[in-house]
């Protein structure tokens, strides 16, 4: 049984602050629009020194008021290229007190509100919780809580010594602090459901799958992103040898861990560069060169036993209501910015079908037809989306449905007017409407005017999910495929991607 909290809230008086007692001492908040907010919460002792590289550790009580008034530090990282860096922006401050989490709640003094847990995304190599606000989450009576977990090699790097997956292993504790003190905050322990956009989705599928990480939550939500996105051990080795190589150090944890994280930063910088220019899969192996993410969880067999696609088809997390899908364009965001769109060629797009283990005639038929008049450029954003977050959401439904819990399919559709309207339904761009904030930190991706009224749409259905577990449509099945199509004319559509369903069975 895990610890219970009992709950000591005194507001200050005169103040806008409040104070809250949690199993390590006392929090001091701030009231802001007549929702309590929480930042920088540590739910885990700083992972560096002796803890650097290994499991995370127990906070250490402390006493007297701790100050939460203001965000944390971020798990270090490198800020997104440019001009992602523009259409992104992080909320970053990197340091070494970085395993914590923001929280804001509707009342403290509540007792039994639902809980949501969000998992930044960010390839595995950047995310802070800090960039999101859920206030709007709280103003409708959810308790909403966004963590930070080690991203790149400091959360991902594989060394052989039985401590792998350390960035797994920090969402779990951060579940686990959850479950120990959000009825603290008038959250309900036994209803918390854990969302993310990205590899926050691909964290959320694993962690479906994982042993230990039952009774942590009740629902799950993965946006863009299905239970696929892992290595295999040998693949993983490969990385770690070539990243301590590039810092001349050999590929143990006291090795890597001797190293400053600003040289490891400047190291993992250069091997995905490398990454990029030379996709050699006899290097770097087959799943890192398709998916070009050098820093993703590992099937390690143990923290990780088995492909969490494969596991949960066998049964895994059945006992959690689940909720996925993806937007229509996603690829579009990766291929547009930078302008790598108008440089596809008819070669680049074979190979790529190629690459991906695609019939190569069937896929340029098929693709053909579904978007007639398309360019080389649009056609691989296409293949690409599929392959990395649309096929796998359909997956993770098939696989999940066939279980006893509930199971909902989403996509998201809506456009984006930026660059020329060329940016499309892309990756990211349901982030802002599902925080009811698409005209805030999130204009970049949505637009001086994205529509207000589908932003409290997709707001309320991730709430209703939350709070009861339906979001406001009918349930997915293999019959029916019932999928709800976000957009400014919303609708539930049966089976809207057979197409491409159809042409990725039997493909990995």
């Amino acid at each position: 049984m895990r610890d219970a909290v009992t709950a000591e809230l005194r507001t200050m008086p005169g103040s806008a602050e409040t104070l809250v007692r949690t199993a390590a001492g006392m929090l001091r908040g701030v009231v802001e629009g007549g929702v309590y907010a929480f930042r920088g919460l540590p739910y885990a002792a700083p992972p560096f020194g002796t803890r650097r590289l290994r499991p995370p550790q127990p906070v250490e009580p402390w006493s007297g008021v701790r100050d939460a008034r203001t965000w944390g530090r971020s798990p270090p990282q490198l800020p997104y290229p440019s001009p992602w860096d523009v259409l992104i922006p992080e909320r970053l401050s990197p340091g070494e007190d970085c395993l914590n989490l923001n929280l804001w709640t509707p009342d403290p003094g509540a007792a039994g509100l639902p809980v949501m847990v969000y998992i930044p995304g960010g390839m595995f190599e950047c995310g802070s919780g800090a960039s999101y606000d859920g206030s709007r989450f709280a103003r409708d009576g959810v308790v909403c809580v966004t963590i930070n977990y080690r991203v790149g090699a400091e959360g991902f790097l594989f060394l052989e010594d039985g401590s792998p997956n350390l960035g797994l292993q920090d969402q779990i504790a951060a579940l686990e602090w959850v479950q120990r003190n959000i009825a603290a905050f008038g959250g309900d322990p036994g209803n918390v459901t854990i969302f993310g956009q990205s590899a926050g989705a691909m964290s959320v599928g694993t962690l479906l799958s994982m042993p230990g990480t039952e009774g942590l939550f009740r629902r799950a939500i993965a946006q863009s992103g299905g239970a696929h996105q892992v290595m295999p051990v040998d693949d993983a080795r490969l990385v770690a040898r070539d990243l301590a190589d590039r810092l001349g150090v050999k590929p143990t944890r006291d090795g890597i861990a001797a190293v400053p994280s600003h040289r490891v930063l400047q190291a993992q910088a250069a091997l995905k560069a490398d990454l990029v220019a030379r996709p050699d899969a006899g290097r770097w192996g087959e799943e890192v060169v398709a998916s070009v993410l050098p820093w993703q969880p590992v099937v390690d067999g143990r923290v990780l036993p088995a492909r969490p696609i494969d596991r949960i088809a066998a049964g895994a997390g059945a006992g959690v209501d689940l909720m996925t899908g993806a937007t229509a364009e996603e690829a579009l965001f990766f291929l547009v910015p930078g302008g790598a769109i108008d440089q596809v060629t008819p070669d680049i797009l074979a190979g790529a079908m190629r690459a991906y283990g695609l019939p190569l005639d069937a896929a340029l038929a098929a693709y053909g037809r579904r978007y007639p008049g398309a360019g080389p450029g649009e056609l691989l954003a296409a293949v690409q989306g599929d392959r990395l977050f649309r096929v796998p959401a359909i997956r993770l439904a098939d696989a999940h449905s066939t279980r006893r819990s509930a199971t909902y399919m989403y996509e998201f559709a809506w456009r984006s007017p930026q660059f020329e309207g060329r940016l499309g339904a892309c990756h990211g761009l349901d982030v802002g409407f599902v925080f009811d904030a698409p005209n805030e930190a999130f204009e970049p991706l949505a637009g001086p005017a994205p529509p207000r009224k589908l932003a409290r749409l997709m707001h309320t259905a991730w709430i209703g999910f939350a709070g009861g577990g339906d979001p406001g449509w009918p349930r997915y099945d293999l019959t029916r495929r019932a999928t709800m199509r976000f957009d400014t004319g919303s609708e539930v559509v049966d089976d809207p991607r057979a197409v491409e369903r159809l042409l990725w069975e039997g493909v990995r």
